[in-house]
C-alpha cells in the first residue's frame, strides 16, 4: 500500500514525437509530465518517438516532476517494443491505456520486471472502458507496483455512447467506483482531462468537482491548464489555518470528554483529516 505523500495535482500529456514540446516540458510548473507514444503520435513516427521518449526518461533533466510514459496499449503491434525500451530507460511509470483486469496488471508487471524495470518504475492504469470500470476493484489491488489509476473520461464518454456536458453526470458512476477502489487499494486516482482549453471556467469547475470528488489531481492537455490545477488541488491557506486550529483544539481538550473547533465536535477522524492536510501542504511547500 502507498502511505507517503505523493503530490500529483497536475499531470501533462506531451506528445513524444514532438522534441520541442519534450524540451519544453523541461520548464513547466507540472507536478507530473506523461509523454505520450500513444494517441498523440502517428503510427508511422511511432518507432522514433520511442527512442525519443525513452531518451528523455534516462535523461534526468525533468527535476522533480513525476516521470512518466504512456506506451500503446495491450495488443498493439507497438506494446511490447514500447513497454520493453521504456522499462530500460527507468522513468518514474509506466503509464498503459484500456488496462481491463486484474490479469492484465499482473502480465504487465511480469512483462517490466523481465525487461529489467527499476523498483522505482511504477505502473500506472488507466481506467477508459465499461470492462475496467467493472473490475476497478480488482485492477487497483492486484499489484504492488501499481501505484497510480488514471480516468480516461474520453474514452469512457465515448463507450458509453454518452456526451460531454457541464458537471459530468455520465461519468460520475465510473468516477466514484474508481475512486472507491483507488482508495480501498490505498493509491491514488487522477481525474480525466477537459478538452476545451479556452473554456478556463469550465474547466476550473471541473478541477473542483474533481477535488470535491476525492481525486488526487488531474491529467492535462496545455500548459495554460497547469496553474489552475495546482491551486485547486492544494490545501488553501484556509484550509491549513482551519486545519492547524482543529488539531490544536483537539489536543487541548484530550481527555476533557466532548472538543468543539468553531461550534462543531471533533473526533479522531476530523484530526487525521485535518493531518493529512498538513501533510499535503508540506508536501507542496517542498516543491518549491
Amino acid at each position: 500500500m502507498t502511505t507517503e505523500i505523493s503530490v500529483l495535482r497536475s499531470v501533462l500529456y506531451m506528445p513524444g514525437s514532438n522534441a520541442r514540446a519534450l524540451e519544453k516540458a523541461k520548464s513547466i510548473a507540472c507536478d507530473g509530465l506523461i509523454l505520450d507514444l500513444e494517441d498523440a503520435v502517428a503510427p508511422d513516427a511511432k518507432p522514433e518517438a520511442r527512442e525519443a521518449v525513452c531518451a528523455a526518461a534516462a535523461s534526468g533533466e525533468y527535476g522533480r516532476r513525476t516521470l512518466t510514459v504512456r506506451v500503446n496499449g495491450i495488443g498493439t503491434a507497438w506494446h511490447a517494443d514500447d513497454l520493453a525500451a521504456v522499462a530500460a530507460a527507468g522513468p518514474d511509470a509506466v503509464v498503459v491505456p484500456k488496462v481491463n483486469s486484474a490479469a492484465e496488471v499482473h502480465a504487465l508487471v511480469e512483462a517490466l520486471e523481465k525487461a529489467g524495470a527499476p523498483d522505482h518504475t511504477r505502473l500506472w492504469a488507466m481506467i477508459e472502458t465499461p470492462t475496467a470500470v467493472f473490475d476497478v476493484r480488482a485492477i487497483a489491488s492486484a499489484s504492488e507496483r501499481l501505484s497510480v489509476l488514471v480516468m480516461g473520461t474520453n474514452d469512457l464518454v465515448k463507450e458509453l455512447y454518452a456526451e460531454h456536458v457541464p458537471g459530468r453526470e455520465p461519468l460520475l458512476t465510473s468516477l466514484r467506483l474508481s475512486l472507491l477502489a483507488a482508495r480501498e487499494a490505498g493509491i491514488q486516482v487522477l481525474d480525466g482531462v477537459f478538452n476545451d482549453t479556452r473554456d478556463e471556467a469550465g474547466f476550473l469547475a471541473e478541477c473542483v468537482q474533481g477535488r470535491r470528488l476525492g481525486f488526487d489531481g488531474k491529467t492535462l492537455i496545455h500548459p495554460a491548464q497547469v496553474g489552475p490545477a495546482n491551486d485547486t488541488f492544494a490545501p488553501s491557506p484556509e484550509a491549513v489555518t482551519d486545519a492547524e486550529g482543529l488539531i490544536a483544539a483537539f489536543e487541548a481538550g484530550a481527555g476533557s470528554g466532548v472538543v468543539t473547533y468553531k461550534n462543531k465536535m471533533v473526533e479522531n477522524l476530523h484530526v487525521e483529516s485535518a493531518r493529512r492536510t498538513l501533510a499535503i501542504a508540506e508536501a507542496v511547500r517542498a516543491l518549491g
